[in-house]
């Protein structure tokens, strides 16, 4: 399956802590997302297993490249919890796209508002348009116009951000 990353071309990678839940999670993100895959997976060993309170041969971690950026999914156990603190955010050229990640991300999880969702995973994502920043960038009373239609949204939608950032 590969080696899981090359350290020399991106030295921080996030990990993302699990209970018992990594390798489900990751194949369903790298089902879901495009230009995504599983780079390799790790299981407990002996030694490891009696450690983390798992069992041998159980996943121990999954690593995982979402367009080219490369992740860790770890099993850890029950010590520490997802919290929305974190997110992560996927860049999405059209509507169609925006519409389908925020549907297949949030299905048994939580739809936020402006752009953010979390799956049923805990994990928390933002789901937005490309340019979002040319959007709120430049012209202050633009800028204020789009955030204005960005805050009353749940999914955002790329027509009434555009309309916002147009009629300012």
């Amino acid at each position: 399956m590969g080696t899981p990353f090359d350290v020399k071309a991106q030295n921080a990678v996030p990990c993302i802590w699990f209970n018992d839940q990594a390798e489900e999670a990751v194949k369903f993100y790298t089902a879901t997302i495009p230009n995504s895959e599983i780079t390799a997976v790790a299981r407990y060993g002996e030694a490891g297993s009696k450690v983390a309170g798992k069992p041998a041969g159980s996943t121990m971690t999954v690593t995982f490249r979402i367009d080219g950026r490369d992740f860790m999914a770890l099993n850890g156990g029950p010590y520490y919890q997802l919290t929305g603190a974190i997110s992560f955010v996927l860049y999405c050229d059209t509507q169609a796209e925006i519409d389908r990640l925020w549907e297949a991300l949030s299905a048994g999880g939580e739809k936020l508002k402006c752009g953010w969702l979390k799956d049923r995973y805990g994990v928390h994502w933002q789901i937005v348009p490309s340019n979002l920043g040319k959007l709120t960038s430049g012209d202050a009373r633009k800028t204020a116009k789009v955030m204005e239609a960005l805050l009353k949204m749940g999914k955002l939608e790329v027509a009434g951000l555009q309309a916002a950032f147009d009629q300012a």
